[in-house]
């Protein structure tokens, strides 16, 4: 079983970094991509409730959602049936295509910033903390690395496919 690649969303708090990845979630959704989510709280949070983060993504279409807390961990996945523990497993940790995380700034690995130039004009991460892509307005920052206006959901989307090599998608989940 390989691993889905994972991308990660940086950007200074309130710069739409879950509105974007909510879009792009349902955009992947809409191509019969398996998209899962993993979202990265600095605070204590009541846990999937209408109009939180991990809610807004599993009902823009991800198939599979965790929430890291400091104290916690959440999964929500669809239809969950009473399966025994190998199938609970291979369920969990082997079905997505492609895992977009949230807030994970300091972490290793490929990263797209969030930057608007009405919130924030400076980024968050540098090219060496793993930035390969900017979604933004502020088009002198990192000239050298592709830029996506704020509203390209469907072009990043497609930068993520071409750089994991998913060309074709899987079956739905389930």
């Amino acid at each position: 079983m390989s691993k889905p690649p994972v991308f990660i969303f940086v950007g200074h708090s309130g710069a739409g970094k879950t509105t974007f990845v909510e879009r792009l979630v349902h955009e992947l959704d809409r191509r019969q991509v398996r998209v899962a989510t993993i979202k990265h709280a600095h605070h204590k949070v009541e846990l999937d409730h209408s109009g939180k983060d991990s809610w807004r993504y599993t009902q823009a279409g991800a198939k599979l959602s965790l929430l890291l807390t400091t104290d916690a961990l959440q999964l929500v996945a669809q239809a969950v049936d009473q399966r025994e523990p190998a199938e609970l497993a291979e369920r969990f940790l082997g079905e997505a295509d492609i895992v977009l995380a949230e807030g994970f700034s300091h972490a290793q690995g490929e990263k797209i910033e969030i930057l608007r130039r009405a919130h924030q004009a400076h980024p968050r991460c540098a090219i060496s903390d793993g930035l390969i892509a900017l979604v933004s307005d502020v088009d002198e920052v990192y000239p050298q690395l592709p830029h996506f206006s704020l509203d390209a959901v469907g072009e990043v989307a497609d930068f993520l496919l071409a750089r994991s090599g998913l060309t074709e998608p899987s079956c739905q989940i389930g």
